[in-house]
C-alpha cells in the first residue's frame, strides 16, 4: 500500500511537450509510472515518448481513463491547469511551478478542495511510492538508488531534502511508503497534518518523517493533531531554520514560505509544540534513522 499514489495510478501529464515535462516523462516511464496521456493545447495528435498528447484534460480522461496529473506548466497558467485538471475529477494533482501570484494560488486550491482533488504543491518536486510509481522529478534520474520500498512515510517542505531523509533511511536499511514534496510555496494544496492523517490510515506504512522550517502553521497543525489524538504512529520531525530567528521580521530565505514574523513562525517553537505533542526531534539528518530505531524497539 501507499497514499495517493500506487502502480495502478494513470497519470495525464500537462505540458508533456516542453522540455522538462519530456525529460521527467520519460524518467517516470522507465521508473514504471503509466503516464496514459499528455495534454498540451494546440499539440493534439502528436505523442512524445509513445505517450498520446491532447489538446484538453477532458478528452484525454474520457479517452484514456487517467486518475491523476504531473503539472510542467507555467506559472502564470499553473492556477488555471490546476483547475481543469480538478475539474476533469483528477487526483492527487501535482503543481511543480513555483512564485505563483497568491491570489491565483489560493484560487486554484480553492477549487481543487471543492471538487475533492488532493493538490500537492505549488513549487513541489513530486511524490513517490517506491517500486511501484512517481509523479514529477523527485528522485533525479535515478530514483531507485534513493528511495527504497519500506514502511516509513516522509513528508517534507523541501524536495531536496526528501532525497537526502530517503538516503539516510537507506543506509540504516529502512525504506519509504511514499514521500510526498508537499511544496514550499505559502500556499500548499493540503497540508502537513493531511498527510501525517493519511498516513496514520496507511496499513503500510509504520511511522513517519516530516522536514519543516520556519514560517506557516503546517507544523503547529500536526502538532495538533497528534495531541488531539489524530494522529498516534511514531513521528521524527526535522525543523530547520533558527538562524532566521536573527533576520528582519518577514525576510524569507529559500522558499517564500520560509518568513518568521511572529514567534508561532520560528523553528524552535514548532520544535518544542512537536515534542510536547510526541514527536521525536531529529537535529540532524543522520538522527533520523536511529530515532526511528528507538521507537521500533
Amino acid at each position: 500500500m501507499s497514499i495517493l499514489a500506487d502502480g495502478e495510478t494513470r497519470v495525464l501529464v500537462q505540458g508533456i511537450t516542453g522540455s522538462v515535462g519530456r525529460i521527467d516523462t520519460r524518467i517516470c516511464l522507465d521508473y514504471g509510472t503509466r503516464i496514459v496521456a499528455g495534454v498540451t493545447p494546440g499539440r493534439g495528435g502528436q505523442s512524445v515518448w509513445g505517450v498520446p498528447v491532447f489538446d484538453t484534460v477532458e478528452e484525454a480522461v474520457a479517452m484514456t481513463g487517467a486518475s491523476a496529473a504531473v503539472q510542467y506548466v507555467p506559472a502564470r497558467h499553473a492556477a488555471g491547469a490546476v483547475i481543469e485538471a480538478a475539474a476533469s475529477g483528477l487526483s492527487p494533482i501535482v503543481a511543480i511551478a513555483e512564485n505563483l501570484p497568491r491570489h491565483d494560488a489560493y484560487r486554484a486550491a480553492l477549487e481543487a478542495r471543492r471538487a475533492g482533488s488532493v493538490l500537492i504543491g505549488f513549487n513541489t518536486n513530486g511524490i513517490i511510492s517506491p517500486g511501484e510509481t512517481k509523479l514529477g522529478g523527485i528522485g533525479g534520474p535515478r530514483p531507485g538508488d534513493v528511495f527504497r520500498p519500506g514502511r516509513v512515510g516522509i513528508c517534507s517542505r523541501s524536495g531536496g531534502m526528501s532525497a537526502e531523509i530517503a538516503i539516510a533511511l537507506a543506509g540504516a536499511g529502512l525504506g519509504v511508503s511514499t514521500c510526498v514534496s508537499m511544496g514550499g510555496e505559502i500556499v500548499t494544496g493540503r497540508s502537513m497534518a493531511d498527510y501525517a492523517r493519511w498516513f496514520e490510515a496507511d496499513g503500510a506504512t509504520d511511522a513517519m518523517v516530516v522536514f519543516g522550517e520556519p514560517g506557516s502553521d503546517h507544523e503547529s497543525d500536526l502538532a495538533a493533531a497528534m495531541s488531539g489524538g489524530e494522529v498516534t504512529k511514531p513521528v521524527v520531525a526535522m525543523i530547520v531554520g533558527e538562524f532566521q530567528d536573527a533576520y528582519p521580521a518577514g525576510a524569507s530565505f529559500g522558499h517564500a514560505a520560509a518568513m518568521v514574523r511572529r514567534d508561532a513562525d520560528r523553528a524552535v517553537t514548532k520544535r518544542s509544540l512537536l515534542a510536547a505533542a510526541g514527536a521525536l526531534i531529529a537535529d540532524r539528518v543522520e538522527d533520523i534513522p536511529h530515532l526511528l530505531q528507538r521507537v521500533r524497539e
